[in-house]
């Protein structure tokens, strides 16, 4: 489905970039009506990177079109129009609808705008009902725009897509034109240079050429990745550097099956609210339902004093919390206890719509570097600032210099619809975050109406090295779920009392962190994550050079380096250049010269040549940086 319609308060927080955009969408559509007056229109959003504008019209628009859409923008732009706001009754904006007239440059009889009539009933009563005009084109919007069409500034039709009307597949099929736009020419050009970096360093086309990963859409299913060798590396790496965190911030390590009772989800609430983003659920046939079932019913049930019932059903677990919280709740708790940090590298299933899908950003089934920490309201401040303080640590490591934490908060008017209804403990709870992140300095922006449907959360934006935006990983605060679990703990006092609980997943999830790795690093991964470390090549074949190196080689794979070697005939230039089209990271080129100084010539991916150094001198250094996890 498509992200809930703005409220008029969201609206007016708009940036002025956003405003831009939402305009610049009107002035398509107005052009789009020039051309093809049979145009209808949906809805035309700013969004993310540009904004875009969701029609039916008899004419398939394609990328051919563009040009003469924008000649017509153009025009309208320099006519330099007024945006108008119109306030008017239920009444007359279903009037106009059904003239026409809405969502058009004039009047078009038999042909009334159907999604705007839709549009209206929508709009939730007692709240006022908006036109804006530009020139001729009047459209239902809530708006805010800018002040007249002149105000926007440079703009691009970037690309032609497909859409369902309210994302809902039962709904018709639209047309979907995206653009973008700019305060200035030169922000507009700056964008696009970022985006054709962004196609160099794409991570599906960098992920086939290092054959990290691959999606077997046929056998296993879409959005379901097989992890290839090179790409288990960098895995088990970062899991290996998550442990190693998490094991010196005093976080204990925990395991859970990967599917559960309906019963787990309904007492967590993820049923029904997260309903919609699970896998359907396995129903199993009661005993006795066969023949060949009963008597293997009853093997069962001569083996295990668990109690036994096949008429339930279970669900692919879409999150880690519930299993944590029942893992909580396996022992009996004090306040001594606490805080207790529970931690596992989790396998998830969440069914994303197919469109959706996109690599490894955008999947359907997800390891998630995955805690939950149980605390007292007294503990709170100290372990919510130190989960940032861990992101702020990540950061440093893999190079991370641009970021925001977008702290997200609930929608009064929507509790026991979206977020569940205990007012209260959403304001302190919000209260208390925003505290925390005021305390500790740290850059952030508030986002209402975002936040779980059990409290509120910050997401992390992150920037590559080439400014493009990523999500990264989320950071909640849980009031809800503990309580409908029963957890407690006893208190000093030896009164029970209901933990908080805050999930965190710093890394995210493998699948999406290593998807902005890729990108970050165009593939050239430093030293301690490259899935070919380093690689040892002769001059030539003769053998006194290769016993020279083999040792180098078994040393260095002694000590857990991922080393390969070339001792082949083969031209050395020729083998340096296989090296760096498989992006190896570090070359040690041996030849007479190096071998009667017990030297090595050194080389770096990307880097050049380093000079012959000692051959002692350089392991060192190369297990350095890796215990270091250098940049």
């Amino acid at each position: 489905m498509e992200k809930d319609r703005k409220t008029l308060d969201e609206r007016q927080k708009m940036s002025e970039l956003e405003r831009i955009r939402h305009s610049c969408a009107h002035v398509m559509a107005t052009a789009i009506l020039r051309l093809w007056p049979d145009a209808q229109f949906a809805y035309g959003p700013p969004v993310e990177n540009g904004f875009y504008y969701d029609l039916e019209c008899s004419h398939r628009i394609s990328p051919d079109d563009f040009e003469k859409i924008e000649a017509e923008m153009k025009k309208e732009i320099k006519a330099n129009h007024p945006f108008e706001r119109i306030e008017v009754t239920r009444e007359q904006a279903i009037k106009d609808a059904e003239s026409g007239r809405l969502g058009g440059l004039s009047e078009r009889p038999g042909n009334p705008p159907r999604f705007k009539l839709d549009l209206i009933q929508q709009i939730p009563e007692g709240e006022p009902i908006t036109y804006y005009r530009n020139g001729d084109f009047v459209d239902l919007c809530a708006g805010p725009h800018v002040m007249r069409t002149g105000n926007i500034g440079a703009f691009k039709l970037t690309s032609v897509a497909s859409a369902y009307y309210k994302g809902d597949e039962k709904n018709p099929q639209l047309q979907r034109i995206y653009g973008t736009a700019f305060k200035t020419k030169a922000e507009l050009e700056q964008y696009f240079k970022m985006l054709e970096e962004a196609k160099k360093r794409d991570h599906r086309k960098i992920g086939a050429e290092m054959g990290l990963y691959v999606i077997d859409t046929e056998y296993v299913g879409p959005g379901m990745p097989l992890w290839l060798p090179k790409g288990t590396v960098l895995v088990e790496e970062l899991e290996k550097l998550a442990k190693e965190t998490e094991f010196q911030a005093g976080y204990v390590r925990v395991r859970t099956p990967h599917l559960a009772r309906e019963k787990m989800y309904r007492t967590s609430g993820h049923l029904p609210y997260y309903e919609d983003s699970m896998f359907p659920p396995m129903e199993l046939r009661a005993e006795g339902d066969s023949s060949n079932r009963e008597e293997d019913a009853q093997e069962r049930n001569a083996s295990t004093s668990q109690p036994s019932n096949d008429s339930t059903k279970y669900y692919l677990k879409a999150m880690n919390c519930p299993h944590h919280h029942r893992i909580f709740a396996a022992e009996p708790r004090s306040y001594r206890d606490l805080p207790l940090r529970l931690a596992e590298y989790g396998c998830c299933y969440r069914y994303e719509q197919s469109g959706e899908l996109f690599g490894l950003m955008r999947v359907r089934s997800l390891n998630m570097n995955d805690a939950h920490i149980y605390c007292t309201e007294d503990q709170f401040a100290d372990e919510f600032n130190a989960v940032n303080e861990m992101y702020l640590k990540y950061f440093k490591i893999f190079g991370i210099e641009k970021y925001v934490m977008r702290f997200s908060t609930h929608d009064p008017a929507r509790l026991g619809e979206k977020f569940v209804n205990e007012p209260e403990l959403w304001k302190k709870t919000e209260d208390m975050v925003r505290q925390v992140l005021k305390d500790s300095g740290i850059n952030y922006v508030e986002v209402p109406n975002e936040a779980a449907f059990y409290g509120p959360k910050i997401d992390v934006q992150v920037w590559s090295v080439i400014g493009r935006e990523f999500t990264l990983a989320t950071n909640q605060v849980d009031f809800a779920q503990p309580a409908r679990f029963g957890l407690t703990y006893r208190d000093k006092d030896n009164v029970d009392k209901t933990p908080l609980c805050i999930h965190r997943a710093p890394l995210g999830t493998h699948e999406r962190f290593i998807g902005f790795l890729i990108e970050h690093y165009a593939g050239n991964f430093p030293l301690w994550l490259a899935p070919d470390q380093v690689r040892v090549i002769t001059l030539n074949d003769d053998p006194k050079l290769i016993e020279y190196a083999r040792p180098i080689v078994n040393e260095l794979r002694a000590n857990m380096v991922r080393v390969d070697a070339d001792f082949t005939a083969t031209p050395v230039k020729a083998k340096i250049a296989d090296a760096e089209q498989a992006r190896v990271h570090t070359m040690l080129v041996v030849g007479p010269r190096d071998m009667e100084a017990g030297a090595v010539s050194v080389r770096l991916h990307h880097g050049g040549p380093q000079g012959a150094k000692p051959k002692g001198e350089v392991i060192a250094d190369i297990l350095t940086k890796i215990r270091e996890r250098r940049a």
